[in-house]
């Protein structure tokens, strides 16, 4: 059973007050079946550190689910009955590959060490039998590793979430340039986004570039005159070329952002149109990037279906025949055609498209969840 270093009560009452002083903050997990290694480990460490331990595989793996968020180290026997060592290590590091790994062993054999350190994603191994000295500076050594790789991964969990509200305020201020696109940059992801998530549920890190081409999409219309972005009636030949320049423009403004690596090609290329007759490199099928076929759909969609300064917007199933009209021609038949099996989902969607964010949003996700990969 679990227990928090309840064996210091029997080595006396100053020894118990130090090792749970309030300010410890790193939790170690020592796992070994003999009590004795138990204590001497304890006794190493105490003052320094959290103690919670096991005295079996089956049940260090249990302790450590139950505190994962707290355990930054773990102290693992080679030699145990039921699970090894090596095992225990092994199946902890799929649970919690981030925290640090030490194995005690009395093998001196250097290719069943090799093969531990390379299963077990081991820090280090210490022979026994060990100096106490010798192990708590391993200890120390792998517990600022664990906390100079945790400041990192929060360090980059702040820039990451700085980078998506900064994306977020850039789609709002062009949004805002004209009265008519309130909103439109957030339901065009929203539509991308849900589009993608049934084409390639699994990619991740797609669907994260999926919603950061769909917010900026239309970066490049910052560079539009207000007199062209903004005219209630048709636009002239000269007026639509310049109109026209705004993927381009959208494509230079990001593509020397390392982070959005394909996002500029993508943001380029999302009036594409599949038949190859698009702007502004006359690209055909699947020449195009499948994010700006994804978009392509998205946008046209949002704005059927949205008022404009020229119209009234469309009702939502004029907008899905539409869509279904020009499959083939306009957009890829395959994503069309799923698009239009979602139209009911679509038109929630589109009815509440701020709930409806909240449940595709990949970046918010990772941002909860503290994911930094990508970035």
């Amino acid at each position: 059973m679990l227990s928090i270093d309840k064996s210091l009560q029997f080595e006396g009452l100053d020894n118990f007050l130090y090792a749970t002083n309030e300010n410890v903050t790193n939790t170690i997990l020592l796992v070994d079946d003999e009590i004795n290694n138990l204590q001497l480990i304890k006794r190493a460490l105490r003052g320094k550190y959290n103690i919670l331990t096991a005295s079996q595989g089956q049940e260090g793996l249990d302790v450590l689910k139950q505190n994962i968020d707290k355990i930054c180290l773990i102290i693992s026997d080679h030699k145990m009955p039921v699970m090894e060592g090596t095992e225990f290590l092994e199946k902890a590091n799929k649970i919690a590959p981030d925290v640090i790994k030490i194995l005690l062993t009395g093998f001196t054999d250097i290719e069943i060490l090799t093969d531990a350190v390379n299963k077990c994603n081991l820090f280090q191994y210490i022979t026994k039998p060990f100096d106490p000295n010798e192990l708590i500076a391993v200890v120390e050594s792998g517990v600022e590793k664990f906390n100079l790789s945790s400041s990192k991964s929060l360090m980059m969990k702040d820039l990451k979430e700085l980078f998506y509200k900064t994306i977020k305020s850039i789609s709002a201020t062009l949004d805002a340039k004209d009265a008519y696109t309130h909103g439109h940059s957030m339901r065009v992801t929203l539509y991308s986004l849900m589009l993608a998530s049934a084409v390639c549920p699994n990619d991740l890190k797609f669907l994260e570039n999926v919603e950061i081409a769909g917010l900026l999409h239309d970066i490049g219309k910052i560079s539009i005159p207000q007199s062209v972005l903004c005219k209630p009636g048709r636009l002239t030949d000269d007026e639509f070329v310049i109109m026209k320049s705004h993927p381009v423009c959208s494509e230079r403004l990001v593509e020397n952002i390392k982070q959005l690596g394909e996002v500029g090609q993508w943001v380029k290329a999302h009036h594409e149109k599949w038949d190859g007759t698009g702007y502004p490199d006359k690209l055909k099928g699947e020449e195009i990037p499948l994010c700006a076929r994804i978009v392509a759909i998205a946008d046209t969609y949002d704005a059927m279906t949205s008022t404009r300064s020229y119209r009234n917007a469309l009702l939502h199933e004029v907008a899905i025949e539409e869509i279904k009209k020009c499959a083939g021609t306009q957009f890829d038949p395959n994503l069309a055609q799923k698009f239009i099996e979602m139209q009911d989902k679509i038109k929630e969607a589109k009815d509440d498209p701020e709930k409806f964010y909240k449940q595709y949003s990949v970046l918010q996700k990772l941002i909860d969840k503290g994911i930094t990969g990508g970035f």
